[in-house]
């Protein structure tokens, strides 16, 4: 559904709220979307108002705000009939709520309120190995460690961070390889979990296995007792009194900011506090009046003298104290508010990382593209070029071929036109011979027929006949020859035009082979070019790797940072063990555990020499 808790932006006041406020708005804000979200039943985005009506009178109550039932139907007046959307409700619950809460009520009757109402519609106590509190414990830590968006999820490094320290408050061991099978689980999960998923994964016991129902009980209240209420450390230690300057049990709590004792561990009677701020200092003291393990704590206007049940924890005490003295002087939160802001700063700058890793190597990848189109254009572009060339060669060579076949074709003709000319001269020869004959026998005749003028003037006329018959014959011949002569010529020019035109082919063969060339070795280059860019990926995501690397790395030294101030487990009201090192040097796991370990040395077979 759509949701008005998905953008900050509804969430700013006025200039004047202070920071404080800001992180006790956000905080409060995804409670109240637990509860906002289990009102809509149908999951329209929209919840009738009478039930609004409740919602925010419960809020004012546990917050301590004047609650003003008039205002809610002031804010709705135009939408007297049918159910508010919460992007409607966002504005009341900002103006009339929010902007007036100080930060002096109950934040666990808060969340408890909040809890009841979407813990009844949500919570499956089916086949579950913890309690009502305990679900209710996992649920203000998961709000706690939840991303800020909405809807809200847990992403897989704080999962590991809370079962992480989990197994830790149980006493059993961290298993990172069972760990990791359970991530490959979560991969279809977009590698987070929702506050239901969370609760069934504890409650089912899936990394508690071996453990009983108290000792995981423990160790979320210990867990809770950490994130939730701030305590980085408890127990009982003797204090000494102001007035009377006697020694008396305490149950002590330390917090970031105060020391808090009370009368027993289960804090029905708080005797006083112990302000802490940049100014105070903590010492060790050396034994006297017969107490052991001294320290004292110095204050702007008193002291406190505290004496420790053993050496180890007078160490942790004074630790912790002189830790949370620090923060306050050079003005940090709490280590793990600290810590998880921190992760978060990390997530979000390897999430921009990624990004820009993707955007980068969806450029490459579309320069790539258009690289291999501009190739593939240009080797369409070079085998049409490389066809119309065969083309050419092929048209030149069927155009010499037609023209050497005319060509032996005109030279037949030729021959044959002269072969018949020959034959047509050798006729007009043997006809002249044939035609003298005749003459001669005719002027024989006429001589001895006519008288000799007659026969002299016949024989000229004869005679000029014959030379212009002779004449038309050179006449003709010499024509001829003119055509054969221009026959030739014209054969000459074609074979000079088609030698030419084989020369420029040639030449266009050789240009385009030249444009073929250069277009592979630029085929060449860009292939050398996406090699490049290759490397450069990996030398890329091998920067990355080490920025995993390194943020592993920074993980161990925060859990070493938060292990120093792990929280102790109260001492038993019973009698104590003595050990060498003195009355309840170490609780009774500790102990078993060195006993164990004690006898698999002994059990062990020497290592040969």
């Amino acid at each position: 559904m759509r949701n008005p808790f998905t953008s900050s932006a509804t969430l700013v006041s006025s200039p004047e709220t202070l920071p404080l406020k800001m992180g006790l708005r956000d905080e409060l804000l995804k409670a109240i979307w637990h509860a906002f979200t289990a009102l809509d039943v149908d999951k329209s985005g929209k919840v009738s108002k009478s039930q609004l009506k409740v919602l925010s009178h419960n809020l004012c109550t546990v917050m301590k705000i004047p609650h003003d039932p008039v205002a809610l139907e002031e804010h709705f007046k135009d939408d007297d009939e049918g159910p508010v959307s919460n992007q409607g409700y966002m504005p009341y619950l900002n103006r009339f709520i929010l902007d007036k809460v100080q930060d002096n009520f109950d934040r666990i009757d808060f969340n408890r309120m909040c809890w009841t109402l979407c813990a009844r519609k949500n919570l499956n106590r089916n086949h579950l190995l913890i309690s009502d509190d305990d679900a209710f414990k996992i649920w203000c830590i998961f709000n706690f460690l939840s991303e800020d968006r909405y809807p809200l999820v847990m992403v897989s490094e704080e999962i590991e961070y809370f079962l992480r320290k989990l197994t830790e408050a149980m006493g059993g061991s961290w298993i990172e390889e069972k760990f990791e099978e359970y991530k490959l689980q979560l991969s279809s999960k977009h590698q987070c979990l929702n506050v239901w998923e969370l609760i069934e994964l504890v409650g089912m016991g899936h990394f508690s296995k071996g453990m009983d129902r108290q000792t995981l009980s423990m160790g979320i209240n210990e867990v809770f007792q950490e994130l939730i209420l701030d305590v980085l450390k408890q127990g009982y230690m003797m204090k000494k009194g102001h007035k009377r300057k006697n020694w008396t049990e305490r149950w002590f709590l330390l917090k970031p900011n105060l020391i808090s004792y009370y009368v027993s561990e289960d804090l029905t009677e708080k005797k006083g506090d112990i302000l802490l701020d940049g100014n105070c200092c903590v010492e060790s003291l050396p034994d006297k009046e017969g107490k052991k393990c001294l320290f004292y704590v110095k204050c702007s206007d008193k002291s406190f003298e505290v004496s420790a049940s053993d050496k180890k924890k007078k160490q942790e005490w004074i630790q912790g104290i002189q830790t949370c003295i620090t923060l306050l002087k050079v003005g940090h939160p709490a280590p793990h508010h600290e810590a998880r802001q921190k992760r978060r700063e990390l997530r979000q700058k390897q999430q921009a990382e990624q990004e820009e890793l993707e955007l980068r190597m969806k450029e490459l990848q579309t320069a790539n593209e258009n690289k291999q189109s501009e190739l593939e254009a240009m080797r369409k572009k070079l085998e049409e070029a490389a066809a119309n060339a065969a083309e050419e060669e092929r048209r030149r060579l069927q155009t010499q071929s037609e023209l050497q076949d005319l060509y032996r074709v005109e030279m037949e003709k030729e021959k044959m036109v002269r072969q018949q000319m020959e034959e047509q001269v050798a006729q007009k020869s043997s006809e002249l011979e044939q035609y003298l004959q005749r003459v001669k026998e005719l002027e024989n005749m006429y001589h001895r027929l006519e008288e000799a003028l007659e026969e002299e003037r016949q024989a000229r006329q004869d005679e000029e006949t014959v030379r212009k018959l002779q004449a038309t014959l050179l006449e003709e011949e010499v024509s001829k020859r003119a055509e054969l002569e221009q026959i030739h010529l014209y054969q000459q020019q074609t074979i000079s035009q088609t030698q030419a035109e084989k020369q420029e082919l040639e030449r266009e063969r050789l240009a385009k082979e030249s444009a073929l060339q250069s277009a592979m070795q630029q085929l060449q280059q860009l292939e050398a070019d996406r090699w490049g860019a290759l490397e450069q990926y990996e030398e890329v995501m091998k920067k990355l790797a080490d920025a995993a690397n390194n943020t592993k790395s920074w993980k161990d030294k925060v859990a070493h940072h938060e292990g120093l101030i792990r929280l102790i487990q109260p001492g038993p009201k019973y009698p104590q063990k003595i050990t060498n090192w003195g009355p309840a040097a170490f609780t009774e796991t500790e102990l078993s555990l060195r006993e164990k370990d004690w006898q698999e040395k002994k059990n062990r077979p020497p290592t040969p020499q």
